[in-house]
This record gives structure tokens, C-alpha cells and sequence, in this order.
């Protein structure tokens, strides 16, 4: 799938601090664009906030973050228009009772309303539904999602899907608008070794093809550009969800 070029991440002493406490701090990352960047830690320990921060969506209290040549918490809404996420809890869930066709339409409609350009505008009915098939097509195939092996094909209703496959729907619904940066939480949750070894694969080659990906997880690949580790911070035992991080790089 065809991407523009992905978005730069870089932070420094990047925090944020809610009413009870630290939920994430200290973290410190230098990703290059098209890089996969797991953010590896035990779930309470700030892991989807600090996506949430990174993409634009949560406004953090200390540090300093650029994304894409934009400054946070400055240029939230900017990082927001270039960014997309995969599967978030509570913030971008599939719906069980949707069917996989539906859910790809509505985000299809999604796009085409939020393309504002002068050449969309003049596209005929059919050429406008050409161009959406068009851009499911292309993101069901970078997210490996094949339609004709699900147990009622396009007609499957989320609710059937198993884990592997909501999460590769998830990330070709993110990938629609192609985003310079997709963020992905739970990466590995409830998932067998092998199955595993497939969702890294996967966002592997979103990264290769140049989109930056920040995933999510309990455990780290080893083939991760940059690892960011949170932990349950030990600093204050009453600042319930607190989180340290820092970033390693390399592929070993």
C-alpha cells in the first residue's frame, strides 16, 4: 500500500500527571519515520495514555514531544489530522453488531466527508465509489485481512470475528486515511504465540511501507526499531497508575 512519508517521534522528560498521581513520565524516544515503536509494559502502567499523548489525543503536563515536524501539546489538532489509531478501548472499538462490509463503508463515507478538496468534490456518484472500493481494497490488503476466508465473508459480523482478525480490520480501517502515523494498543492481548508472531509481522510491514507505527504491549519484538518500557512507577506507592519510561533502539 502506498503511504506518504511517515511521521517522525521524538520526546524529552514527556509526562502526565493525573489527579492521582503520575500516569506517565520521564519518557524519552527518537524515532525516525516508518519505525515500529512498541511501548511494552504491564497493563495500569500508562502504556495507552502515552499513545494516546504521542497521536494527538491527550494533552500531557510535562516535557516536550515533536511528531511530524509538530510541536505537543501545542499542535494537537495538527498530529491529530495525520494520525490514526487501530483498536483503543473506549476510544476507537469496533462494534460487535456491525458487519465487517459496514464497518468498512462507514469509514469509507468518513473519509470522502473529510476530503475537502476541490477534485473530490467533482467526482460523479460512480467515480466516488470507485474510489472508496478502491481505497478498502488497498487497506484490507496492507492489513492482510482476506474478506472471502471469514465464516459469512464482508457479510461477518464483528462479534464473530476472532481476535487476529478484529485487530487486522482495525488496523485497515486506520490505515484508510493514510495516516503518517498509526497508533495500536493491546497489540498481543489474548493472542497465541504464533498469532502473536502475525500482528508483529503485520505492523512490521505498515512500517516498512512508511507509515510509523506505535503499538502497544506486554512484550516487545525483537525486531522493534524502539522499545519504550513502563512500569508501575516506584516512587510514590499511593499514585495509582504511575509509569517511568524510557526508550531502547535497535533490532536485536
Amino acid at each position: 500500500m502506498d503511504s506518504p512519508h511517515g511521521a517522525g517521534v521524538t520526546a524529552e522528560d514527556f509526562g502526565l500527571k493525573g489527579p492521582r498521581g503520575w500516569v506517565f513520565r520521564g519518557v524519552r524516544l527518537d524515532a525516525a519515520p516508518g519505525s515500529l515503536v512498541a511501548v511494552e509494559g504491564p497493563s495500569g502502567s500508562g502504556r495507552t495514555c502515552l499513545l494516546l499523548a504521542l497521536t494527538g489525543r491527550m494533552k500531557p503536563t510535562e516535557g516536550q514531544a515533536e511528531v511530524g515536524g509538530e510541536r505537543l501539546p501545542r499542535r494537537m489538532s495538527a498530529v491529530r489530522r495525520f494520525s490514526a489509531l487501530g483498536p483503543v478501548p473506549g476510544v476507537s472499538d469496533l462494534d460487535p453488531a456491525l458487519t465487517v462490509a459496514e464497518h468498512l463503508r462507514e469509514r469509507a463515507l468518513l473519509q470522502r466527508r473529510f476530503d475537502g478538496s476541490v477534485r473530490a468534490l467533482l467526482r460523479t456518484p460512480a467515480e466516488r465509489r470507485t474510489t472508496a472500493r478502491a481505497a478498502i481494497d488497498e487497506a484490507l490488503k496492507a492489513a492482510g485481512l482476506d474478506l472471502a476466508a471469514l465464516p459469512k465473508g464482508e457479510r461477518t459480523s464483528v462479534r464473530d470475528l476472532e481476535r487476529l482478525e478484529a485487530l487486522r480490520l482495525s488496523v485497515a480501517l486506520g490505515l484508510m486515511g493514510r495516516p503518517r502515523l498509526l497508533g495500536v494498543d493491546d497489540t498481543d492481548l489474548k493472542l497465541s504465540d504464533a498469532e502473536r508472531a502475525e500482528a508483529w509481522a503485520l505492523l512490521r510491514s505498515v512500517a516498512d511501507a512508511g507509515t510509523t507505527v506505535i503499538a502497544v504491549c506486554s512484550q516487545a519484538p525483537g525486531d522493534a526499531d524502539i522499545t519504550v518500557r513502563s512500569t508501575e512507577s516506584k516512587h510514590d506507592e499511593h499514585e495509582e497508575g504511575a509509569g517511568d519510561a524510557f526508550a531502547t533502539t535497535g533490532r536485536a
